[in-house]
C-alpha cells in the first residue's frame, strides 16, 4: 500500500499586548510603570480531562490482569484469559505450529505450562488451556456490534516482549475486510468485519485485547498495516471483532474444534494464474471438491476465475477477500476463462469454508 505523510507544523506566534488607554477621574492613583504585576489566581484545572485519566486508570486496573504473554520456542505474543477453566483465547498465528506453551501473567509470577485446544487459521484464532488455573482473572467481552466509529480503545498486550503495555486510539473504521501474511500452521488469514483502530499495534500486541473504556474487550489486535518501503504504518492497525473471537472460542471449547465456520467457500484448491509477463490475471482452479459447490455449478480444473459478483480476482487472496464478504448459502455469479480461451459465467450456491480453511 502506498501511504503519503503529512507533517502538521504548529507555529507559536509572539504574544501581543493589548493596551487600552481610558479616562482617569480626580484623585485616581497611576501605577508605576515599574510596579510588579498583582497576583493571580490559578484557574482551577478542567475536570474532564481528570476524569478521564481516572477511567484510563480504573479500566486498566481491571483488565489487565486478564492479559497474559504467551512464548513458543521461537516467538511470543499475547492472549486473554476467557474462563476459569484456563481457556485463553489469541491469535492463530500467535501459536503457530506450536502445540505447548508458556503462559506469563501480567502480574507476575512463574510461567505456566499450557497447551493446545485447538487452532483455526482461516480466521487466525486459537485456544489454548494452562495447567495452573490458580489466580486467573477472566477478561469480560462486549460486543463489537454496537462498537461506533470514534470511541476511545485502548490496546494491551507485550508488544516487543514488553509485559503489560497499554496504548491508546479510538475506532477508525468497521466492517473492514483484511488479509494477513502467511504463518506457520496455517495460510494468510482473511479476517470479515475487522475493527480499525488507531492504537499502536506492535510485534507481539497479536492476541491481546482491544478494550472500550467500561472495560470490554471489543477486539483481539491481529494485524498492522505495513508499507513495502516504509515498513509498519502508524495509527493504522486492525482486531478480530469480539463476536467473532467468542463465537470461534466456545466452538472450540464445546467441540474442540470449530463446527460452523458462518464463512462461504466455493469448494476449490486455487493458486494465482500469471500471464506471459508474470503479471497476475486470476486465480487457477487446482482441484475441485467433489460435490462441493464449484463441482455442482460446473467448474473443473484448470479453469481461471477471474471474477465473482463481478469483482476482479487477480489473486488467490483477492478471492478470498470477495468471499469473505458472502454467507453460505449465497448465489454468487462466478467468471471463468477455461482452458481453451473461452470465457463464461456460472452462478454458484456458496457452501461453508470449513474449519481447516
Amino acid at each position: 500500500m502506498q501511504l503519503s505523510r503529512k507533517v502538521l507544523r504548529t507555529v507559536a506566534t509572539p504574544a501581543v499586548a493589548v493596551l487600552v488607554a481610558g479616562g482617569c477621574s480626580p484623585g485616581t492613583e497611576i501605577a508605576s510603570p515599574t510596579a510588579p504585576p498583582k497576583t493571580r489566581t490559578a484557574a482551577p484545572l478542567p475536570t474532564r480531562p481528570i476524569e478521564l485519566e481516572m477511567t484510563y486508570e480504573q479500566v486498566i486496573k481491571s483488565v489487565l490482569p486478564s492479559i497474559v504473554q504467551i512464548t513458543t520456542g521461537e516467538a511470543l505474543g499475547s492472549g486473554i484469559v476467557y474462563d476459569t477453566d484456563g481457556h485463553i483465547v489469541t491469535n492463530a498465528h500467535v501459536v503457530g505450529a506450536a502445540t505447548t506453551f508458556q503462559v506469563t501473567l501480567a502480574t507476575g509470577g512463574k510461567p505456566r505450562r499450557a497447551r493446545l485446544v485447538s487452532s483455526y487459521p482461516a480466521g487466525d484464532l486459537a485456544v489454548i488451556q494452562v495447567e495452573d488455573k490458580t489466580g486467573l482473572t477472566p477478561a469480560t467481552f462486549g460486543r463489537s456490534a454496537d462498537l461506533k466509529v470514534g470511541q476511545i480503545v485502548l490496546a494491551m498486550g507485550n508488544p516487543l516482549g514488553f509485559s503489560g503495555s497499554v496504548t491508546q486510539g479510538i475506532v477508525s473504521a468497521l466492517g473492514r475486510t483484511v488479509t494477513g501474511e502467511r504463518h506457520a500452521g496455517g495460510g494468510a488469514a482473511t479476517i470479515t468485519n475487522a475493527v480499525q483502530t488507531s492504537a499502536p499495534i506492535n510485534p507481539g500486541n497479536s492476541g491481546g485485547a482491544l478494550v472500550d473504556l467500561s472495560g470490554q474487550v471489543i477486539g483481539i489486535p491481529t494485524l498492522a498495516a505495513v508499507d513495502p518501503n516504509q515498513g509498519t504504518a502508524p495509527g493504522l492497525g486492525f482486531a478480530i471483532p469480539s463476536d467473532t473471537a467468542t463465537d470461534v472460542a466456545r466452538q472450540i471449547i464445546q467441540y474442540g474444534r470449530v463446527v460452523n465456520s458462518h464463512r462461504a467457500a466455493l469448494g476449490v484448491r486455487v493458486g494465482t494464474a500469471v500471464d506471459a509477463a508474470g503479471e497476475p490475471i486470476g486465480v487457477a482452479v487446482g482441484s475441485v471438491a467433489p460435490g462441493g459447490s464449484a463441482d455442482k455449478a460446473g467448474i473443473r480444473a484448470g479453469d481461471v476465475i477471474l471474477k465473482v459478483n463481478g469483482t476482479p480476482t487477480p489473486t488467490a487472496t483477492d478471492l478470498a477477500q470477495v468471499l469473505a464478504t458472502l454467507k453460505p448459502g449465497d448465489r454468487a455469479q462466478v467468471e471463468l476463462l477455461l482452458p481453451d480461451g473461452t470465457k463464461k459465467t456460472v452462478t454458484v450456491v456458496l457452501g461453508e469454508l470449513p474449519a481447516g480453511g
